[in-house]
């Protein structure tokens, strides 16, 4: 691998982590030596890479610094347009129209002798035909989440008991069958999953959490044993 190569391949693996990483875990994924990854790291911060170093921590790439325009690989663009096309197939509809849009816009700027134009599909995403019916809009949990606003919910477990709770949404999962979501419930102390299509009533609170959201989701994947890169914000 060209030094060139290994320098994009470790901003690409920055990009990929949203906390620090140490120097050790950088070398074995790159499979280089630890000193190497301190020489790579402080070539890139010279030529402008905007990487911190938290003390006992790690490296973080900032928010703020953007990579170049890429062109992708084929088996990239061929993960990007699957996934795309699994999104806008899901049930409710809530990025439907955003989907595929997005499959748009990848196809409008290839080249047009580009493969993945003529690709025929080897991968194919079938419809969801029946998910239960939820009585609470997406939009209203995504927002409440992204503000960091508590919830009250009505919500019917699975032996049909129903109860009132206050609670801590964090993150939304989609799944085949049906949409979970992760918080924090204050009655029980401790992170909870609720299947959307149980929330009788929801009902969004102008009080925040006392902790930040980032916070309360790495200690929910580390009580999971979840890593960070299964998890996307």
């Amino acid at each position: 691998m060209s030094r060139s190569q290994r320098l994009f391949d470790l901003l690409q693996l920055l990009r990929c982590h949203k906390y620090p990483v140490s120097a050790k875990h950088l070398a074995q994924e790159l499979s280089v030596s630890v000193r190497t990854i301190y020489r790579d790291i402080a070539t890139l911060q010279i030529q402008g890479a905007e990487i911190e170093n938290e003390a006992g921590l790690g490296y973080v790439l900032k928010p703020t610094f953007t990579l170049p325009p890429l062109m992708f690989s084929m088996e990239e663009l061929e993960v990007l347009l699957l996934g795309a096309d699994w999104v806008a197939k899901q049930a409710n509809g809530e990025f439907n129209e955003a989907a595929k849009n997005a499959i748009a816009k990848i196809s409008a700027i290839l080249p047009a002798d580009h493969g993945a134009k003529h690709n025929e599909d080897i991968i194919r995403v079938a419809s969801i035909i029946e998910v239960p019916e939820l009585t609470t809009e997406l939009s209203d949990i995504r927002h409440a989440i992204k503000q960091q606003f508590k919830a009250e919910i009505d919500y019917l477990d699975a032996q049909g008991n129903s109860s009132s709770r206050v609670i801590w949404p964090i993150l939304i999962g989609l799944f085949q069958q049906h949409y979970v979501l992760v918080a924090w419930c204050e009655a029980r102390e401790a992170f909870r999953n609720f299947r959307l299509d149980r929330i009788e009533q929801w009902q969004t609170l102008e009080q925040k959490y006392r902790h930040h959201r980032r916070d309360l989701l790495k200690e929910w994947q580390q009580k999971e044993e979840i890593g960070e890169k299964d998890v996307r914000y």
